[in-house]
C-alpha cells in the first residue's frame, strides 16, 4: 500500500479530520513521521513521504537609484568595484572571488568566467564605464593573480567576505529592501529583460543550465507591451495602409 495514502487516511480518523482527495498533508505531520520512521531505521518509508513544496517567492531587486546610492556608499575603492562588477555582469558570489586578472579582456571588452556552477566557462560583457573603474582599481591597489585578493596577497575574497561589504555599504544607504549580494545578479537579469534583452540570451550570460530559472524574471521585469500584429504588415512595410485604402 502506499505510504502516503495510508498515513494519510490513519492520520485523518485519529484526528477526527476527513482529508478531501487530493489535499496535502499538514507540514509537520511529514516532519513528524520522517523522524518517526529515520528513528525506527525505516528510510525508504521516509522518503516515501510527499515531498514539501518551497515557497515561490521572487526575487528582490533594487532600482536605478537605489543602486546609484549603493555604489556611492562604500570609501574604499576595491568595495565600490567589486558590488558595481556584480551588478554590471551579474555573477554570482563564487564567480566574483574567483576571476584572476588575466580573465578581464580590456581589448575584446569581455569576462572570461571559468568553471563556474554546473562546471561551465562563459563569457560576458565587460562594460565600457566598469572597464575605466577596473583599470582605475588595478593601477591603486596592484593586486596579485587574483582580481581581489583577500588578507593574504595571494590569497582571493571569500564569499563571506563580499556578503559582509554589501551589508556594511547597505547600512551607510536609504535602502530598506530585504537585499543581499545575490540581489545584485537579480537586478542586472531584471533590468537587462527591461531594456530588451531576450530571455535565451540573457539565460546564457548568467549561465543557467535551464531556462525555466530564468524565466523567473519575466515575472518581476516591466517589459513594454508590444500591440499584436501580423508579421506580413512589417514585411511589406503594410502598417497604416490599410486605413487609406
Amino acid at each position: 500500500m502506499n505510504i502516503w495514502l495510508h498515513w494519510h487516511g490513519i492520520l485523518g480518523r485519529r484526528l477526527g479530520v476527513v482529508f478531501p482527495e487530493g489535499m496535502a498533508m499538514p507540514k509537520h505531520m511529514v516532519y513528524s513521521l520522517r523522524y518517526y520512521y529515520r528513528l525506527l531505521g525505516m528510510n525508504k518509508n521516509a522518503i516515501a513521504l510527499p515531498s514539501l513544496k518551497k515557497e515561490a517567492k521572487l526575487p528582490v531587486i533594487l532600482n536605478q537609484a537605489e543602486l546609484k546610492e549603493l555604489f556611492a556608499a562604500p570609501t574604499l575603492l576595491k568595495q565600490r568595484i567589486v558590488l558595481t562588477l556584480i551588478y554590471s555582469a551579474g555573477l554570482r558570489g563564487q564567480e566574483v572571488i574567483n576571476l584572476k586578472i588575466s580573465d578581464i579582456d580590456f581589448e575584446r571588452r569581455t569576462i572570461h568566467i571559468r568553471q563556474s556552477k554546473y562546471k561551465k566557462d562563459r563569457i560576458v560583457p565587460l562594460s565600457d564605464g566598469m572597464a575605466i573603474g577596473l583599470k582605475k582599481y588595478l593601477s591603486a591597489e596592484n593586486p596579485h593573480i587574483w582580481l581581489f585578493n583577500g588578507k593574504e596577497p595571494d590569497g582571493c575574497y571569500s564569499v563571506k567576505g563580499l556578503s559582509w561589504v554589501m551589508r556594511e555599504n547597505l547600512k551607510k544607504t536609504s535602502i530598506t529592501k530585504e537585499v543581499n549580494l545575490h540581489s545584485l545578479r537579480h537586478s542586472y537579469a531584471t533590468h537587462l529583460l527591461e531594456q530588451g534583452v531576450n530571455i535565451v540570451t540573457l539565460k546564457e550570460l548568467l549561465g543557467h543550465a535551464d531556462i525555466t530559472t530564468t524565466m523567473i524574471y519575466l515575472h518581476i521585469a516591466l517589459c513594454k507591451v508590444v500591440q499584436a500584429h501580423s508579421p506580413l504588415d512589417t514585411l511589406y512595410n503594410c502598417n497604416g495602409n490599410a486605413n487609406k485604402a
